[in-house]
Formats: structure tokens, sequence, C-alpha cells
């Protein structure tokens, strides 16, 4: 039976191309060789990897009335996601959407318009922590004004209490106060997922083991601090470790933080170690460095099984 995983948060329409290596001043059309539209988000890039490696995965968000969030929706069911608690904001407000302007060495400047996920509150994850949900990922620390807080404090002690494993991720740090209103929900958070900039920002440490360390003492279960081409750095009950990265080639690194959520939320599921989740996060990472998009390079479960441990190269 595939677990159930709720994914609450942030969901982003992303238009990338690629090779951009240069922005013109002038009105001209330059001919590039690809341009793809995606979901992501913390939430939204997750959910597409988790479904993908054969969750049962409900969707929690928001969305604009618009054009753009029709293609979320279609995306995601497109994939197998459940929609039906992705909410449509009030008229006038649009769909979260990045462009992204991928270069030939896989730098990737972006222009954001926030839109909708502002619009996501409590009454919209009313119900979600229900009985029977295996995991819930909360992607969207410091960036979702309506729910951080008590709101999501409230949430995942609910779904903690109903004994699903209870992930988190950032999107940048937003706010000045983030820690503040992280703080109270960490206690009730199995696994918080930041990158090192996230890590260092929220505690005002440099390092980024001694911001998981503060981090973890705070009351979460596991600090996985995600280091990009360093692999992570992970402070649990009474044990630390590293992971280095895995070789792969890189095209674009949209969505990696995302796919590395995903596999350490399937590993856990599947009753693997901590360690061994972070190695299949590693991996799906990896994987979708090698192309265009968060969701260009977990196929399954198992393909990505076979890539942590060597059986197949990265596809680009």
């Amino acid at each position: 039976m595939s677990p159930r995983v709720a994914c609450v948060g942030i969901y982003i329409l992303d238009v990338l191309g690629r090779p951009i290596d240069h922005l013109p001043d002038v009105q001209y059309t330059q001919v590039i060789e690809e341009i793809r539209i995606t979901v992501a988000g913390t939430a939204g890039g997750t959910s597409v990897d988790l479904a993908r490696m054969g969750a049962d995965v409900l969707a929690v968000g928001a969305v604009g009335g618009d054009t753009s969030g029709d293609f979320v929706l279609a995306l995601l069911e497109r994939e197998g996601v459940r929609t039906e608690r992705i909410a449509r904001a009030r008229p006038g407000v649009q769909t979260a959407t990045t462009m992204l302007a991928i270069s030939s060495r896989g730098i990737r400047p972006g222009w954001h318009a926030s839109g909708a996920n502002h619009e996501l509150g409590p009454e919209h994850v009313a119900g979600v922590a229900a009985p029977g949900l295996d995991a819930l990922h909360y992607g969207g620390v410091s960036a979702l004004p309506g729910l951080d807080g008590a709101p999501v404090t409230e949430l995942l002690a609910e779904a903690k209490g109903r004994g699903a494993l209870t992930t988190a991720d950032c999107l940048g740090i937003k706010r000045p106060d983030a820690m503040q209103l992280l703080a109270p929900s960490l206690p009730f958070v199995d696994v918080f997922m930041p990158n090192r900039d996230e890590a260092c920002l929220l505690t005002g440490r440099d390092d980024p083991g001694e911001a998981a360390r503060e981090l973890q003492a705070l009351g979460a279960g596991w600090v996985v601090v995600k280091l990009d081409a360093e692999g992570c750095y992970a402070v649990g009950p009474g044990e630390t470790f590293s992971l280095p990265a895995l070789a792969g080639p890189v095209v674009d690194t949209t969505g990696c933080g995302d796919a590395f959520c995903a596999g350490v939320i399937m590993g856990l599921l599947d009753g693997w170690s901590m360690r061994d989740a972070a190695r299949l996060g590693i991996a799906a990472g990896t994987l979708t460095a090698a192309g265009l998009g968060s969701d260009a390079g977990v196929k399954s479960l198992r393909a990505t099984i076979d890539f942590m441990n060597g059986a197949v190269p990265a596809a680009g």
C-alpha cells in the first residue's frame, strides 16, 4: 500500500530556459535549446518527486484563479498528485510564478512573483492531519505569513500526535523573526531540512554544523542541513554524520533540495535509517541536477535507489 503524504506549503509555476548566458538589453529573439514549465516550490517540487517514488500525495496549498493556476493543477494531476486541497486565491491574486534563465554553467538567476502562496491560512489546512496519514511535509518555513507560527505548530503537533512522520523545509528566510516563529514548532518536527544559508540565517551562526546542533537542541528530532555539492550534515538523537555528494552532471540545480526532502521522506517511511534515507535524498537531488527543472531527474523509487547504489548513471 502506498504511503499517504500531505505536502503543505509553497506551490510555484516555474518557467525555465537554457542555455542563457547573456541577457540582452535590446529587443530581439535568441534561439535556445530548451524551455520547460514545471511545478516547483518546497511543497510542489517535493510532492511531484514523492508521487513518482510511489507515494499517495495530497497537495495542500494555494494558486490563483488564472491560467498559471490551471497549469499547476494540471501538472500535479498528471503526476498523480491529488489536488482537492489546493485553494484558489481571491480574484486578482496571481499564481506564484518564477522565470529562470539557466546558463550553460548551471547558474540560475530568477525573477519571481510571490502571488497566491500568501493566501494560505489555517482554514486551508483544517483536517489535513487526519488519521491514516503517514507523513506531513511543511515546505514553507518563514515564507507563509498565514501559517507560520501558531497555526503550523498546531498542524505539526496534530500530525505527530497521530503518529505521522513530520518534516519541514524552508524557501529562503523571508522575515527577521523567522526563528522566533519556528522554535515552538521544532519539538513537533521529526526532520528539519534547511539548506546551509537557511540554517545559518535562522541561528545567526556562520558554521552550518553549529547551526544544525542549535536547531536540534531546540527540539527537532533530526536536523539535516543540505550542503549542495558538499552533500549533507545531520544531527540527531545522540548521533551526527556527514555524507558526501554523488558525482553527476549539473544542468540546473532548481528543485534539488525538494528532491532531497522527497528521498529522505520515502526512505524513512520504508523503515530506513536516517543515514540511508539521507543517501537516497542525495541521489534524488543529484538526478534532478542532471536536467532542466525540478521534475527533470527523479523517475521512480527503484531508479533512484539504483543510482544511489551505482547501478545506473544520471541521465542528462
